[in-house]
């Protein structure tokens, strides 16, 4: 699960399960004072998050496929032609960066549109609430969001590629903010940063974010009236 680590101090996971510490050859962003990796096994008991939230996240997600599932063949036939108009050949890196910077543009975290190409199909999926994988799963579960969002807002702050233990990755750090088709309209507001790790065929394997608010203040956020607060504004992002 992504969360804060030591100044560079970086966690390599190789595809044995084993871990190894390494130096960082990339100063990576500071997302409010912390630098955002994977956490050590050591320090995993100080920013878990509680099991019941993480089956509480899981379990509204699947009531929301659930109430969607009229819908389905329709989300199914949208993914379908997502998947086959976006087949872009990537040789680099780079490339990973310049579709990303498009796809921050199209504000892909709310509006559900990304390049699905540059990801595997079996890439993995984590924040500090859930975790899973399947690229389309994660394509069905933006789609099942977007619907709840109003005056939604998402900037790229900073964009980053390196190499850690052999690793290519990119690190985005970004900053949302949304309001929620709820009652009490509920604001969502904060800063965090992405890890996009690549195979040898610059495919991404893991998206993980980390956010500079815990997961229960996250959850919090949902339940708290943001009456009298103004609309969020694109150009303050």
């Amino acid at each position: 699960m992504a969360g804060i680590c030591y100044q560079n101090l970086i966690l390599h996971i190789n595809w044995s399960g084993r871990t190894t510490q390494t130096q960082s050859a990339l100063n990576i962003p500071r997302v409010h004072g912390a630098r955002c990796c994977s956490v050590a096994p050591e320090n995993e008991n100080k920013t878990k998050t509680p099991q019941l939230l993480r089956l509480t996240v899981s379990g509204v997600t699947e009531l929301l496929r659930i109430f969607s599932s009229p819908n389905k063949d329709r989300v199914d036939d949208r993914l379908k032609n997502s998947w086959e108009r976006d087949e872009i050949s990537v040789s680099d890196a780079d490339d990973v960066v310049r579709i990303l910077k498009s796809d921050y543009e199209n504000a892909y975290f709310v509006t559900g549109n990304f390049t699905c190409s540059i990801y595997a199909e079996d890439c993995i999926f984590e924040d500090p609430t859930i975790r899973f994988q399947g690229t389309e799963l994660y394509s069905r579960n933006l789609k099942l969001l977007v619907p709840f969002f109003d005056s939604p807002s998402i900037g790229l702050q900073k964009i980053d590629k390196g190499v850690k233990a052999e690793t290519n990755f990119v690190l985005a750090t970004w900053r949302l903010r949304t309001f929620l088709k709820l009652p009490w309209k509920p604001l969502i507001s904060m800063d965090g940063s992405t890890l996009y790790e690549l195979d040898d065929k610059y495919s991404i394997v893991r998206h993980s974010e980390s956010w500079n608010v815990s997961a229960v203040e996250a959850i919090g956020q949902i339940f708290t009236p943001s009456f009298g607060f103004g609309r969020p504004n694109p150009n303050d992002i």
